[in-house]
């Protein structure tokens, strides 16, 4: 879900996490894309396509319930092999279309050999104890509700966010939410810390410092995301039937080749997966050690105040439109239409 919509009834606005991203790259581009429609051109549209293939055919075989390796491979592979032959992506030649299609099947036997299997144990626990709902998506819609504080220009109103899940599978006590993604390069910092306190709290704070060299959007919507998705899964646990547990976020590539090897004599192709689990590096454990919840105060807050931005339609990008012009305006598809990239590129000097 990439649009928000007003309930004019209730005075309150329906958020999706992928906006908060958008706004934070630039909140003009957000009042285009989301609160006019206007649609931009997309590079990435096939990488996102192939995604999709693998996320469903993932999704698929894990509904079968095989918890044997290759019984599981196996699954993945057949129900990818049916919906490739229904994929009607244009490639230069034949040989293109065989080679995507093999970088495919190794992405999904990376999967099995990294995660998968114990993923699939997770998933049979987890759906033995639920007492209803699906654990298996894909697009498992979970939903935050976050709370903005009363302004001088609105009164206290709370905002709901949603998000999805490709899957929830048990991991001891915690329920843990699947993300499939094309590539975990947009997390930064996050990649590489396990805990928030630190370089991360840092940055993450300096980006809404206008005295600070910083401007890290994709870093501080993926916590944000973190932040929506996990509170989100509490509120899908009591749907399961499974109040009190810990949740936890994972993402996984399925489209990142850093890690990939082609053979091109043996027409082969073998790759790896990494793993991010956001949990960790997104929780304050001073806020931790009070509420005993997976929670981080500082973060929630300024979503709240992010939130209750865009609740009042405050697109106004010129208070960080330096940074934004630097960082933002070289790849926004909506600059021909924008005012102030407009008014910036037609200024006279002097």
């Amino acid at each position: 879900m990439s649009e928000h919509a007003r309930n004019d009834e209730a005075d309150a606005m329906e958020l999706a996490v992928d906006g908060l991203e958008t706004y934070l790259h630039c909140p003009r581009r957000y009042e285009f894309a989301h609160d006019h429609g206007l649609a931009g051109s997309d590079d990435d549209t096939t990488v996102d396509d192939r995604v999709a293939l693998l996320r469903t055919a993932i999704c698929d075989g894990l509904r079968r319930g095989d918890l044997d390796r290759e019984a599981l491979e196996d699954a993945i592979k057949a129900r990818l092999e049916t919906l490739w032959d229904g994929h009607d992506e244009s490639f230069h030649s034949l040989a293109q279309r065989r080679h995507e299609r093999r970088v495919l099947e190794a992405t999904a036997t990376a999967y099995v050999d990294r995660v998968g299997v114990d993923h699939a144990a997770g998933i049979e626990r987890l759906a033995s104890e639920a007492t209803e709902g699906a654990v298996i998506g894909p697009g498992l819609p979970l939903s935050s509700t976050v709370s903005v504080p009363e302004t001088d220009e609105t009164d206290e109103m709370t905002v709901p966010i949603d998000a999805s899940v490709d899957y929830v599978y048990a991991d001891g006590s915690a329920v843990v939410g699947v993300q499939f993604v094309p590539t975990l390069r947009s997390l930064g910092l996050l990649r590489y810390r396990s805990e928030w306190e630190g370089a991360v709290a840092e940055q993450f704070t300096d980006h809404f410092d206008p005295d600070a060299d910083v401007f890290e959007p994709a870093f501080v919507g993926a916590l944000f995301e973190t932040a929506v998705v996990i509170d989100g899964l509490r509120n899908y646990c009591r749907r399961l039937g499974l109040e009190g547990r810990t949740c936890r976020y994972v993402r996984i590539p399925l489209a990142d080749r850093s890690q990939t090897a082609v053979n091109w004599a043996r027409k082969t192709v073998e790759t790896s997966l990494e793993v991010a689990d956001l949990t960790d590096v997104y929780i304050d454990h001073h806020t931790f050690g009070m509420t005993h919840e997976h929670r981080n105060r500082i973060v929630d807050d300024r979503l709240a105040t992010v939130a209750g931005r865009l609740a009042t339609g405050a697109f106004d990008p010129t208070d960080r439109w330096e940074s934004i012009s630097n960082h933002a305006c070289p790849d926004c598809s909506y600059t021909v239409c924008c005012q102030e990239y407009i008014a910036q590129e037609v200024q006279f000097d002097g």
